[in-house]
């Protein structure tokens, strides 16, 4: 199987985004439901999708729209958290749109003549 850009932006962003939940929630009170809940889903996405997992893609698709809506309400609510929120719904950005760009590009490619 050919791995192209998006599928390696696409690790990268999920093993990012788990690391700035991470250095984020650190300090936080209730460390490992954090850890649980906001950096495990990410990490284990990575894995899925190194493994060539297509379903493991279109789930960090899905959980993308989670931590994005995250984001927005932290960057809104919380202005000392505002760098990490920023931070956070730019790389979950990146993990929609990488993984959504095989459909896409199936989608939208070029056709054979």
């Amino acid at each position: 199987m050919k791995r192209g850009a998006a599928h390696w932006l696409l690790v990268a962003a999920l093993v990012a985004l788990a690391a700035v939940y991470a250095v984020w929630l650190a300090r936080g009170e209730h460390l490992v439901a954090a850890l649980a809940v906001l950096v495990a889903p990410p990490l284990l996405l990575a894995g899925g999708v190194l493994a060539g997992s297509a379903r493991a893609r279109f789930w960090a698709g899905v959980f993308g729209l989670f931590w994005f809506s995250h984001a927005v309400m932290e960057a809104w609510s919380t202005p000392a958290a505002r760098g990490y929120a920023w931070a956070l719904l730019t790389l979950s950005l990146l993990v929609i749109g990488s993984a959504s760009w095989p459909g896409l590009q199936a989608r939208f490619g070029r056709r054979a003549a």
